[in-house]
């Protein structure tokens, strides 16, 4: 919708670039379902709603952010000279088809929630521990897809110009990435042991934490980045004691390391296409849509760089 709105307009990338900043990175940084971090905090014992802890961090980023985007569009409007041709005939109202997915929907989020809050035990599978809930989990997610493609008219999505190429571009995308950063991230969570130890070991402040995190979640996963920075602040202060306890003396003595390292993971995820999977998604929808898109360090060099890391820095200058 967002893109047929503007599909009168000669310059779209720039919005497509701010819906992926805005909408598939920072916008999800108050709850545990809204980035891959933020959950796997939650499941190591960060309450769910602390995350409400970034809400100023958040505000501040996504004023600034909204204010630039709309003097963008306010320049290549007037520049552009082109307005949106109105056909006066028959007017539809705006209506909803298909909402019963929410139902579906729900379920996923619902399926997410519930299994950072139970403890089923765990199994063995081909030598890999996992516990059941998460088991039960992704199975539940894969039910609530196909439940939606049984239930949903193929005409309704045909009409919604709906495809698979995004998807499985993604897919084949980051199954690369996943498999060549492997070693990367084995150096980051072998910690201050590890070959990177005097990266980990050089992290001190909060504002290290925010920009260390930031910097290495822009091109590697920000999930197991998040983890890695979670666990070498834990073992910093509070070596030695169960994780759930030292992670309850964090949030009351030494809050602002898990904002930094919080903030930094989603915030950064921006920073590049491949920084968060839904990056490269919205590129690859909008790329189908007739939308041309920047190149991957195109992305970096005139907008991330441009209109993230000044905001970045103010943050850091304000909070940590």
């Amino acid at each position: 919708p967002f893109l047929r709105a503007n599909n009168y307009r000669k310059n779209r990338a720039f919005m497509v670039v701010f819906f992926i900043f805005l909408v598939a990175n920072i916008g999800g940084s108050l709850t545990p379902v809204g980035d891959p971090p933020l959950f796997l905090g939650f499941l190591h014992g960060v309450p769910f709603f602390w995350t409400f802890a970034l809400l100023p961090h958040m505000l501040l980023t996504v004023l600034i952010l909204l204010a630039v985007y709309f003097a963008l569009d306010t320049y290549y409007y007037k520049k552009e000279g082109i307005k949106p041709q109105i056909d006066e005939g028959e007017k539809e109202p705006i209506r909803l088809v298909g909402s019963f997915n929410f139902i579906f929907l729900a379920g996923v989020v619902g399926s997410v929630i519930i299994s950072g809050l139970v403890d089923w035990g765990e199994v063995n599978t081909l030598g890999i521990h996992r516990s059941i809930q998460e088991w039960a989990r992704d199975g539940f997610i894969i039910l609530m897809g196909i439940l939606s493609l049984i239930f949903t008219s193929t005409k309704l999505r045909e009409e919604n110009e709906f495809t698979w190429f995004p998807i499985k571009e993604v897919a084949y995308l980051f199954a690369g990435i996943f498999i060549t950063m492997t070693p990367c991230l084995l150096l980051l969570l072998a910690g201050t042991k590890g070959a990177l130890g005097f990266l980990i070991g050089a992290v001190k402040e909060p504002y290290h934490y925010f920009w260390i995190t930031g910097i290495l979640s822009s091109f590697l996963d920000n999930a197991p980045t998040y983890l890695t920075f979670f666990s070498s602040v834990l073992g910093k202060f509070y070596s030695g004691i169960p994780e759930s306890i030292a992670v309850s003396k964090l949030i009351a003595e030494n809050p602002i390391y898990l904002t930094a390292i919080s903030a930094g993971a989603v915030f950064f995820g921006a920073n590049t296409y491949i920084g968060n999977a839904p990056n490269f998604m919205v590129r690859s929808i909008a790329e189908e849509a007739g939308t041309p898109m920047p190149s991957f360090f195109g992305y970096m060099l005139k907008y991330s760089i441009v209109f993230l890391f000044p905001v970045f820095i103010l943050v850091t200058f304000i909070f940590f």
